[in-house]
């Protein structure tokens, strides 16, 4: 079991673009949205506070997700720098999405969680620059409720569209010109809290199974 748990947390290893004090997420967004977030550099009307919203540390994660920014609704691409503090606080308050009886003692207790903590927590095969599982996985967190307002009125540091850079890199990959695309790629490493690497969060483990 012990050695099961640790490949689990090779594999699920958060990986991003940080610094001492941000972390970088991406969202996808319709122009309507996306414009005046980065005009105002915070989420304004029409984006819905009421509704829940995934950030993902990991670039080509998002390009699987939105297609390169060629799907419906997800034409622009945003960079967003948020607080350390902030990321933190979602990690640690977060349930997964679905049921893993090696994390939670039963499945009642899965479910009070995931009904009253504001944050889902999901690992999903990460990607490579062709878009195909590698053999690790990416984070996805879901914020809901309180977390969606710490996010939007808190976190938010900077927010930059990107979506021109990304879609320069999927025309150097078209082009079979990876070496140039990769040039270009954001360098994710893996995120370590300084001082204090993040408890085992990658299990959400409970205080007592500690």
């Amino acid at each position: 079991m012990r050695k099961m748990e640790e490949n689990k947390m090779e594999k699920n290893k958060i990986r991003a673009v940080f610094d001492e004090k941000t972390i970088t997420v991406y969202q996808a967004y319709c122009k309507e949205i996306a414009l005046p977030a980065v005009e105002n550099q915070k989420f304004v009307p029409p984006f819905k506070i009421s509704r829940m919203t995934w950030i993902k540390p990991s670039f080509l994660w998002m390009m699987y997700r939105a297609g390169w920014a060629t799907k419906e609704g997800q034409e622009h691409i945003l960079a967003i720098k948020i607080k350390r503090d902030g990321f933190d606080w979602a990690i640690k308050n977060g349930c997964l999405s679905h049921f893993d009886k090696s994390i939670y003692g039963n499945e009642q207790e899965w479910r009070t969680k995931i009904n009253t903590l504001p944050i889902r927590i999901q690992w999903d095969p990460e990607k490579d620059v062709y878009l195909n599982n590698l053999s690790y996985r990416s984070i996805q967190i879901g914020l809901s409720g309180i977390a969606v307002k710490k996010y939007v009125d808190e976190w938010i540091t900077s927010i930059e569209d990107i979506t021109n850079l990304c879609k320069t890199i999927h025309m150097l990959i078209e082009q079979n010109k990876i070496n140039e695309a990769q040039k270009l790629l954001p360098k994710e490493k893996i995120y370590e809290k300084v001082g204090n690497e993040l408890e085992p969060i990658y299990y959400l483990k409970n205080k007592k199974d500690e």
